[in-house]
């Protein structure tokens, strides 16, 4: 198993957000998670991927065989768990692609990997911002300075894209996409699946699982997977809503 999450409780301040969350996620899988507002979804990946001000108060994640829970945030992402945010934060001053060399030379460096030369790094830079119909002028600018929205989510699709995880955690992609966006960044996600590599997507809509079909599909409500299933799970959603789900589960 490459993520086995269990029994795990979660504080964000001093409030309770995840209450005994179970979840197992094997290589090549595709799992997403839905539910309603304020049910733990962002926590839970703020929590995985070792975000400050989120205190966990029980339970394992164990992640390849180690402690996740025991690694430093620079750790966990070196050893290949990747957060795309719901809102990507600005960073003035620091270039998208000077922010991309720094990543890899960092995630190298923890690694005991080689840099890779100046040639390669833009070489791979190039060939995935073209999937993404970035331009070259967009990652000589400023990190998400600037950017439209769904600038902001192909710019982190492209750092997926080069860092290459073992797992993706996609926090609420989708949000703010329009459907044009939406296509280009669901085609970048699917065109990174591979056996090796996993995916845990967090959405509020069915929408993006139109473009991104996933093994699994999670409801979670007060901090908890309350049900579980494929693909139609989420349609069920779509039509029903969470309430009635909620409460048979």
């Amino acid at each position: 198993m490459m993520l086995d999450i269990r029994d795990l409780h979660a504080n964000a301040g001093n409030k309770a957000i995840l209450k005994g969350l179970t979840l197992s996620i094997a290589p090549g899988q595709v799992h997403a998670i839905m539910g309603p507002n304020g049910s733990g979804k962002s926590t839970l990946s703020h929590v995985l991927a070792g975000k400050p001000g989120y205190e966990v108060t029980g339970g394992t994640v164990t992640w390849q065989g180690r402690d996740l829970l025991s690694m430093p945030a620079e750790e966990r992402a070196a050893a290949g768990i990747f957060l795309a945010m719901q809102y990507p934060v600005e960073i003035p001053g620091v270039t998208t692609i000077n922010f991309l060399r720094a990543a890899v030379n960092a995630q190298a460096r923890l690694r005991g990997e080689k840099e890779p030369d100046a040639v390669t790094f833009l070489r791979r830079v190039k060939e995935e911002r073209e999937k993404l119909n970035m331009s070259d002028e967009m990652v000589k600018r400023p990190v998400n300075v600037g950017f439209s929205g769904g600038e902001k989510k192909r710019n982190e699709v492209l750092q997926m894209a080069i860092l290459k995880p073992a797992l993706a955690i996609l926090d609420e992609t989708d949000s703010g996409l329009d459907i044009d966006a939406l296509k280009v960044v669901a085609g970048g996600i699917n065109a990174l699946r591979a056996p090796d590599r996993s995916f845990l997507m967090i959405t509020h809509y069915q929408r993006l699982l139109d473009y991104i079909a996933p093994d699994f599909v999670h409801v979670l409500a007060a901090g908890r997977i309350v049900t579980s299933g494929g693909p139609e799970l989420a349609r069920r959603l779509e039509a029903e809503g969470y309430d009635g789900i909620v409460k048979v589960a």
